[in-house]
């Protein structure tokens, strides 16, 4: 039987040091990232910058960021339930909310959720509520070998990595459009495609939203007066402005590619309604002539022609086709047959 003390020893490094910690990696000077265990004690005095990812919604994760040496705004919001896009500068201090897309097992979904970080010159303090996309692809990068050399670097490269995988659902729905394009053009139609073109005009429209806030918090940083930052603490806005501008562009094309589409498939619903009520009208004018023979033949008068003929049937028969050819010769003749 295990000593008590080695017992308890045991379990102490089975439990994380830092509570609610997804995972750590400490930049270098080189510019190396190094992937820290999360289940032993972090140590803060190292001369490299530290990237710690929490899942804020372990509620051990907020009594260790409430007590963290963090501004207090910026502890604030890090822990706060805000919806909306937002980057704050302060002396010494970067903070902010962006949004990104909920990473499924193997790829990203349409769902929407918020990256919230603080960043000082020797920290990245990040957490999120559901996975996302951005921070998972920068801690693959990071540890195949992706080098940044400071903290600023890194955040660029998760907003990087937000504009790639918004980039790559571009593409996915761009491929998706042409598809349905193609099938309008050669009159294959299908009664599924005006959802499908629904869902992709509302998928364009909700990363046009996500977009634009984005696009419009490194516009105004780049406007701002950065020179009281320390270097390692300046991010690059309008590179990274430059780049969401871009791809917005791209997002609002497809927006209105996928609204143009939809207006066609309607046109084209609309022909052929029109002719198939067309059709039927051709019908329902041919069917007059003979079922008015019919109904005067179907009076219960006296005097009625060929009631005292014994090939009075055929006869009125006769009579029915010949009204019906008169009125195709008639129509024919008129074109409502071209129309």
């Amino acid at each position: 039987m295990a000593e008590p003390a080695k017992l308890v020893s045991a379990l102490s490094d089975a439990v994380p040091a830092i509570p609610g910690l997804v995972w750590a990696f400490r930049l270098h000077s080189d510019g190396s990232a190094e992937p820290l265990p999360i289940d032993q004690r972090i140590e803060f005095s190292h001369d490299g910058r530290l990237w710690l990812h929490f899942n804020l919604n372990d509620v051990r994760a907020k009594p260790w960021i409430s007590a963290a040496s963090l501004p207090p705004l910026a502890r604030e919001l890090l822990l706060s339930n805000d919806t909306f896009q937002q980057l704050h500068v302060i002396d010494g201090c970067v903070y902010g909310v962006f949004s990104d897309l909920v990473r499924d097992i193997d790829s990203p979904t349409e769902e929407t959720a918020f990256l919230r970080f603080v960043m000082t010159e020797h920290l990245l303090v990040s957490g999120r509520h559901q996975a996302l996309c951005s921070a998972d692809a920068t801690r693959r990068v990071l540890e195949g070998g992706y080098r940044v050399d400071n903290v600023a670097r890194l955040l660029e490269k998760i907003v990087d990595e937000v504009a790639d995988t918004l980039d790559r659902m571009a593409d996915k729905l761009g491929q998706e459009i042409d598809g349905i394009e193609e099938r309008i053009l050669a009159d294959d139609v299908k009664s599924d495609m005006r959802g499908n073109l629904g869902r992709l005009r509302r998928t364009c429209v909700r990363l046009h939203r996500q977009l634009t806030g984005l696009r419009v918090l490194f516009h105004r940083l780049d406007q701002k007066n950065t020179d009281h930052l320390a270097p390692s603490l300046r991010i690059h806005a309008a590179r990274l402005a430059q780049r969401l501008d871009g791809l917005d562009h791209d997002i609002v094309e497809l927006r209105e590619r996928s609204r143009l589409l939809e207006e066609e498939l309607r046109f084209k619903n609309e022909e052929e309604s029109n002719r198939h009520l067309h059709t039927l009208s051709i019908v329902t004018t041919l069917l007059l002539p003979p079922t008015l023979i019919t109904g005067i033949f179907g009076m219960n008068t006296k005097g009625l022609p060929l009631t005292d003929v014994d090939e009075g049937f055929l006869w009125a028969a006769a009579m029915m086709v010949c009204s019906i050819g008169l009125a195709y010769l008639f129509m024919r003749r008129t074109g409502i047959f071209k129309k």
